[in-house]
């Protein structure tokens, strides 16, 4: 009887590169409808008109290189890269704004480089630091919690959100409230300390804050799910969350007047989505188990410095952005011990 001879590896699993893709788009649901609760639909529908953009940019790439668009479109990449970006850009930016931020991500970041799984950058994050330093009037203008809307008429419901993006669609206008993020408000709070921040800023009010952070615990619960059906692993996003905290742990108990509070760093911003849905973007990041941990602490570190000390409130984008710069060399002195052979020096 003739053996078949199978080179490993000899496990499996169900599941492809499109089923993955989809799970991760399914996890953003807890914390996508947190934002659609507690700021409008401005981001569902940010979602939706970047997946529209993302799927015809991607399937007019194909066309040019000449690769099935059926084989390619079923892996959901685009779609995944379109609802990362969605979520992450301000509830009512203009229609333009998006599509420059997605197209740029899909045709540049992606398919430049030679499409899925060549990119040495995260193609979200591409196009998200583009349109941020770009159009940085439009990217801070972030829509108030619905709780702090001062009438009715300041909370935008779906049709005049549609009509506030999509202007050329005509309809009525209307003045909705707007301020900063919690992490654009402390970092521009002049002479005020943190206790007196906390006491007066609207923007870390008791509505404004709860809306923080529950976005943030939605996409904390999508990113544990995702590490339950091992997705990935959980060393990029807790070594990211630990090192964030640790560092701002030491700040803030040296001078708590002056550094924000660990709980601002990890809820007041795209921290969570950061951890579990951008640095863990397997082609960009670390591989080697050790390597990861190095990688999601260099991230963690790196968002608290340029928040701290650079000109950007955030920094989750252009925190990935360096150490998709620095992931190969850190897989290059990170690799396991090969079975059977001493550890390399």
């Amino acid at each position: 009887m003739a053996l078949l001879r199978v080179s490993s590896p000899h496990l499996t699993r169900p599941g492809n590169t499109g089923g993955v893709m989809m799970l991760v788009i399914l996890a953003t649901l807890p914390g996508l409808a947190m934002l659609t609760w507690f700021f409008g639909w401005g981001n569902l529908i940010n979602v939706a008109w970047a997946g529209l953009v993302a799927i015809v940019c991607e399937s007019l790439v194909l066309l040019l290189r000449k690769r099935p668009l059926a084989f390619y479109l079923t892996d959901y990449s685009a779609l995944l890269t379109a609802v990362l970006l969605g979520i992450s850009l301000p509830p009512l930016a203009p229609w333009w704004l998006t599509l420059v931020a997605t197209a740029f991500a899909i045709i540049v970041a992606k398919h430049l480089y030679g499409g899925m799984g060549q990119n040495p950058f995260n193609p979200a994050m591409i196009g998200y630091a583009l349109v941020l330093i770009a159009f940085p009037v439009e990217m801070t203008s972030w829509l108030a919690p619905q709780s702090l809307a001062m009438t009715e008429s300041q909370t935008p419901g779906f049709m005049e959100t549609l009509t506030t993006i999509f202007p050329f669609i005509g309809g009525e206008s209307f003045d909705a409230v707007t301020m900063a993020t919690p992490l654009d408000a402390f970092k521009h709070k002049g002479g005020l300390t943190a206790e007196e921040f906390w006491s007066t800023e609207l923007a870390v009010s008791s509505q404004s804050w709860r809306a923080w952070q529950m976005a943030s615990l939605g996409f904390l619960l999508g990113g544990v799910y995702l590490i339950y059906r091992k997705i990935f692993t959980w060393h990029i996003p807790v070594s990211m969350l630990a090192a964030m905290a640790a560092i701002s742990v030491i700040f803030w108990a040296t001078d708590p007047s002056s550094y924000a509070s660990p709980e601002l760093h990890l809820l007041g911003g795209a921290t969570m989505l950061g951890a579990f849905f951008i640095a863990t973007d397997p082609v960009t990041a670390a591989t080697s188990l050790k390597g990861k941990l190095y990688y999601g602490a260099g991230i963690g570190i790196l968002v608290y410095l340029i928040r701290n000390w650079g000109n950007y409130p955030d920094a989750v984008a252009f925190a990935v952005l360096l150490m998709n710069f620095v992931a190969p060399l850190i897989d290059h002195y990170t690799q396991p011990r090969t079975y059977g052979h001493k550890s390399t020096k």
